[in-house]
């Protein structure tokens, strides 16, 4: 009787033990499981220690909820343009509802390959290869746009889909190369006349003003020597006058200094002349040449103020004493 109550408590305390254990799970850290009641879904364990009903519900799907890789596989597609280019890529997706993911698709990963195929196809397809080429980050935001909206009701966030490689055929790649060397050469070629341009105006600027430059200064030049003569003039006319008043007041040695200065001027102009080796003077000359000493002298007395002072009448009446002409036959 003893022998049989105990055993009867050892195989209470089993079921206990095991209906205990069969009521605990443990969820790990990025992972959530899906629990089941007679095959419905009821609700979803989050990481950690949790309970459930012994012998009703049951795990059903376990289901990764960190961000995952999916790798899109090399495929061909043909452009806007008719230009066929092979293009593979990457989608990056996180499971945010396990339920959905569980009980909303069938082969998760299949399904998101495929949506991301084709939607690769359609949004290149709409698009030259120039476009494909240069506007690759906005091709990444369009899939990522259609591919995330058509995965929300199987509980997936899309976070990033980026193409990896855009392969045009080989005949296209060498097309491409001889038009962007044919670019090239065209951009140096207007580089090289920009380049040109640009200096044949600066010369040009440079001629300009050295020209306007040189004509200034002939301007001045001219200037200075209009001045010039003009101021020689004027004291040639001043002489003039002066010489003239004197000569009319029949003062000899004005009269002098006028005959020998055209003399001088004369001399100079002989011997001035580009074929005059040697120059014979009459005799007569010599006297007056050596009376040329005296001009200065006589200058001074023919036009100094004392001279003047000397020739204006006084009030005894006219000087009657004769001067003697220094270039006179017996000086």
């Amino acid at each position: 009787m003893v022998l049989g109550l105990n055993v009867f408590v050892l195989v209470f305390l089993a079921l206990v033990i095991l209906t205990i254990v069969a009521g605990v799970k443990t969820v790990p850290q990025g992972y959530q499981v899906t629990v089941e009641r007679f095959g419905r879904y009821t609700r979803s364990l989050s990481p950690g220690l949790n309970l459930i009903v012994p012998f009703l519900d049951r795990i059903g799907k376990r289901v990764n909820v960190m961000e995952q890789v999916l790798d899109v596989p090399t495929q061909e597609v043909i452009t806007r343009d008719n230009a066929t280019v092979s293009v593979d890529g990457i989608a990056f997706f996180q499971v945010f509802d396990a339920a959905r993911a569980s009980y909303e698709v069938a082969q998760l990963d299949l399904a998101i390959l495929a949506l991301t195929t084709t939607n690769i196809r359609t949004v290149m397809g709409a698009m030259d290869l120039d476009q494909l080429l240069s506007h690759r980050d906005e091709i990444n935001e369009r899939l990522l746009k259609v591919v995330d909206a058509a995965a929300a009701p199987w509980g997936v966030k899309i976070t990033r889909i980026e193409i990896k490689d855009i392969v045009p055929p080989a005949d296209l790649v060498s097309a491409m190369a001889r038009q962007m060397k044919a670019e090239r050469e065209k951009r140096a070629v207007v580089l090289e006349a920009e380049g040109q341009r640009q200096s044949e105006i600066l010369r040009a600027e440079g001629q300009k003003q050295s020209q306007i430059l040189e004509a200034e200064g002939r301007r001045e030049a001219a200037f200075r020597d209009a001045e010039a003569r003009e101021r020689l003039a004027q004291a040639d006319a001043k002489a003039t006058e002066m010489l003239s008043g004197a000569l009319a007041s029949g003062d000899p040695a004005a009269l002098n200094y006028y005959i020998a200065e055209k003399y001088m001027k004369a001399l100079e102009a002989m011997a001035s002349a580009p074929n005059q080796k040697l120059m014979v003077l009459p005799y007569e000359a010599s006297a007056v040449l050596g009376s040329l000493a005296g001009v200065a002298e006589i200058a001074r007395g023919a036009f100094g103020p004392e001279a003047v002072a000397a020739r204006r009448p006084g009030p005894t009446g006219p000087r009657t004493t004769p001067v003697e002409n220094p270039f006179g036959p017996g000086a």
